[in-house]
């Protein structure tokens, strides 16, 4: 049922659950916090919209298409995604609408940088094949040799808040880094590594590819079979961006072939990954499920930087805080 004239004015979380410092943020502001289930239909939405008349959503699981935003107009003023990635929002149809959309950019950023470089450290040294052996009754340690860290080649797609902290990381390690990103500014990057021009150059050297860019109509698909192909034989992929921008079909195929040695991966063109998916079970694939952010720090600060975002923006005014960003450029409108 919509709510009551006098009730207060709700912030919607599209997942099962929002960081309790960030329902305490939204709450002292003067708004309730209901939820929907884990990666909400659009029938779902559809339906939370209707009870509850949301004047902003938290947008975490789920797409929040045309159809969504129009049910929930006139209310609906700011849709704030909980992370940086806004693939899952049609910005467009926000534009068109006269919506607010930010992201937490940044805010989780360490997490996942530690994740790819924990995937990359385990499959350059063979561990998961390692540890199945043990368990199979296998002793190894003669008839087995594991990878030097130190003085592989690294190539980062993406030189963002993520892909510069897994250079560091990498640098740490005695890693040779380079990078191709060709959003960043010309001139050398802005830490270590070598800037590479074009994505083949860096294909052609990455002995471990590492994909940090956003998903869009450029980096869509971005990397398929003859991607794949361009790598050295045996390279490792690492993918904690957004899934649609790696052809699964292509990623499968490589493995196939020996052409990739190892892929890990965190994220999936559908989500949450089919129980039928082959890349679920491969022997050559290390999967984990979109869970790369999902530490302490990195979940409270995605939820607390979206709530802060929501309070300002429906207070009139632009979100200040480091890491926040409004999506189109688009200014919020005071009440």
């Amino acid at each position: 049922m919509p709510q009551h004239p006098t009730a207060k004015p709700a912030v919607l979380v599209t997942a099962a659950k929002l960081a309790p410092e960030a329902v305490t943020i939204l709450e002292a502001a003067g708004f309730t916090v209901p939820c929907t289930s884990a990666y909400p239909s659009e029938a779902e939405l559809l339906v939370a919209i209707a009870e509850h008349r949301p004047v902003a959503l938290l947008h975490r699981q789920g797409i929040i298409n045309g159809t969504v935003m129009d049910a929930a107009a006139p209310a609906l003023r700011v849709i704030a995604r909980h992370g940086a990635g806004v693939d899952g929002i049609d910005l467009a149809a926000a534009d068109a609408r006269g919506l607010t959309v930010t992201r937490a950019a940044g805010a989780n950023s360490r997490s996942v940088a530690e994740h790819a470089m924990a995937l990359m450290l385990t499959l350059l040294k063979d561990l998961p094949s390692v540890a199945t052996g043990m368990r199979d009754g296998l002793w190894e340690k003669t008839s087995r040799m594991t990878r030097d860290v130190e003085g592989v080649q690294l190539g980062i797609v993406g030189y963002g808040a993520i892909g510069s902290k897994v250079a560091r990381f990498a640098d740490a390690f005695g890693m040779r880094v380079a990078a191709y990103d060709p959003l960043r500014p010309a001139g050398s990057l802005p830490g270590p590594g070598e800037r590479v021009a074009d994505l083949q150059t860096l294909l052609a050297r990455s002995e471990v590819l590492s994909l940090h860019c956003p998903l869009d109509a450029t980096t869509r698909g971005m990397i398929g079979a003859r991607e794949l192909a361009a790598l050295p034989r045996g390279a490792i992929l690492v993918h904690t961006a957004r899934g649609g921008i790696v052809d699964e079909a292509a990623l499968l195929a490589a493995l196939e072939s020996g052409q990739l040695a190892w892929a890990g991966v965190d994220v999936f063109a559908r989500e949450p990954l089919d129980t039928a998916s082959p890349l679920r079970g491969h022997p050559r694939v290390l999967p984990t499920p979109h869970l790369a952010a999902n530490t302490p720090r990195g979940a409270v600060g995605m939820s607390t930087m979206a709530a802060d975002c929501i309070v300002a923006v429906l207070a009139g005014r632009v979100p200040t805080m480091a890491g926040a960003v409004v999506i189109p450029g688009r200014l919020p409108v005071a009440a």
